[in-house]
């Protein structure tokens, strides 16, 4: 049951007409179809998955790569200059790597010291060769899949299926790893995302608003909560404190390791105020990667090294990767297991603390009983476009009613302040997104309002 009074009605009206005619709105008010178009990027042949919101630039002939994310008109993944446009086939002589960028699978865990262990990107055909493209679907949802070659060193294929819908900027991944080896093999996927960490007035500089973020583990195998793999500990790099890791690629060179068990990380930019939440389920009793869940790698001013070095040498390349890893699981030959990721492109004003299904969270939700009503405050980056909407709740649990509190938007970070006519006896108030289909998509948090009794009063 929905309360609302007639300055309420009143209220909100203007503000739905005052959004509803603005650009941001005209953008975003009606779902559109999405769809799977044939284009070039930047010399290669590529396919984009495009709807109101979001735009993905795929290169099957480069390992199958998610080249480019482009939300809002703000690009999020790394591309690398030096290589734009090209094909290098796999060097399997030399096990040379060419880091085009982007987003790619590859297998876990990594190294050298037996054949149940990856010895990397560089000639591996995994990474480096062409993928069979074939559209799936499109009209409400676009869906693509990409088949890659059988890997000869791990027996592993991979076929990988990417998707958007026509109402959101969500972007779902449903990657398939499968034993094509005559015998039983044991493998972690990891989804590798390259994303740009270069200042967007000089390439050569590092963007200082840019951060890694997961949540820590309250009982982590790793001292200080996370373990650092290459590179030179410090704590001006890496922070773990009150349950949030931090990585800052501006002071930070090499790879950490973190077991978070939250499922998700987060690449947050507090200069372009743009923010990519990566999430997957966390299986608590399986067997993860030297128990890494979430890895992070910054380049650190990191060189290109093409095949002729020039003098004087290129500049430096920045980007941080975001590697998200599955269990390791044995598959008999033929046997086959998917690891499913869904990314949450984003605005926020600020880093966030936190994530929830419904979009991050920089300041959490309060209430605050005033004369007028209900005060609820609190700051946000939303992940569906649609409505804000308030569940009130009484001393026992029971509801009350709901009422919508404001318009939602994922393009704009929301500074909440909003007064509702809240039911009597109200105790606890929730705030959910119910998107364009009107699926309720799960609450951004709750807050509690004191007893009546409780309320000072004035002398």
């Amino acid at each position: 049951m929905k309360h609302w009074t007639t300055g309420h009605k009143q209220l909100f009206s203007a503000l739905f007409l005052t959004l509803a005619f603005s650009p941001l709105a005209s953008r975003a008010a009606a779902p559109q179809h999405c769809s799977v178009k044939s284009a070039d990027y930047l010399g290669w042949k590529a396919q984009k998955l495009s709807n109101a919101w979001v735009e993905l630039t795929i290169v099957p002939q480069l390992g199958g790569r998610l080249m480019q994310v482009t939300f809002n008109g703000h690009d999020f993944l790394f591309v690398n200059d030096q290589l734009k446009g090209q094909y290098l086939p796999p060097d399997e002589a030399t096990h040379r790597w060419y880091n085009y960028g982007g987003d790619k699978v590859w297998p876990m865990p990594e190294g050298s010291k037996d054949e149940q262990h990856w010895p990397g990107a560089g000639g591996s055909l995994l990474d480096d060769m062409p993928y069979a493209f074939e559209v799936l679907s499109h009209d409400a949802t676009c869906s693509v899949r990409l088949t890659g070659p059988v890997d000869s060193f791990t027996g592993q294929q991979y076929l990988r299926d990417i998707s958007i819908g026509n109402d959101s900027p969500v972007i779902s991944f449903h990657s398939v790893m499968k034993n094509k080896s005559g015998y039983p093999r044991s493998w972690s996927q990891q989804s590798v995302s390259q994303y740009n960490t270069a200042d967007a007035t000089d390439a050569s500089k590092i963007n200082s608003g840019i951060w890694g973020l997961t949540p820590t583990n309250p009982a982590s195998a790793y001292l200080n909560g996370f373990h650092v793999r290459t590179g030179m500990p410090s704590e001006a790099a890496y922070t773990a404190a009150d349950g949030l890791f931090k990585v800052h690629p501006l002071n930070s060179g090499g790879e950490v390791w973190i077991d978070t068990p939250s499922g998700w990380l987060a690449v947050a930019d507090t200069t372009s105020h743009y923010t990519m939440v990566e999430r997957i389920h966390y299986e608590p009793t399986a067997n993860y990667p030297d128990k890494a869940t979430m890895i992070f790698f910054t380049t650190g001013g990191q060189r290109n090294r093409p095949n002729n070095p020039p003098t004087p040498p290129p500049p430096p390349i920045h980007y941080m990767e975001a590697e998200v890893n599955s269990p390791i699981v044995e598959l008999a030959p033929e046997e086959s297991y998917a690891m499913d990721t869904t990314w949450y492109p984003t605005r926020n004003a600020d880093v966030l603390q936190s994530a929830t299904y419904a979009g991050t969270i920089e300041v959490p939700l309060a209430a605050k009983q005033e004369a007028t009503g209900v005060t609820l405050t609190g700051q946000f980056g939303l992940f569906y476009p649609g409505t804000l909407v308030a569940h009130f709740y009484g001393r026992g649990g029971e509801p009350l009613g709901t009422q919508k509190v404001a318009d939602a938007t994922p393009f704009e970070p929301l500074k909440l302040s909003s007064t509702v006519t809240a039911p009597e006896n109200t105790r606890r108030v929730s705030l959910h997104i119910v998107d364009l289909q009107n699926i309720d998509r799960g609450p951004l948090g709750e807050a509690f309002l004191p007893e009546l009794s409780e309320i000072p009063t004035k002398p």
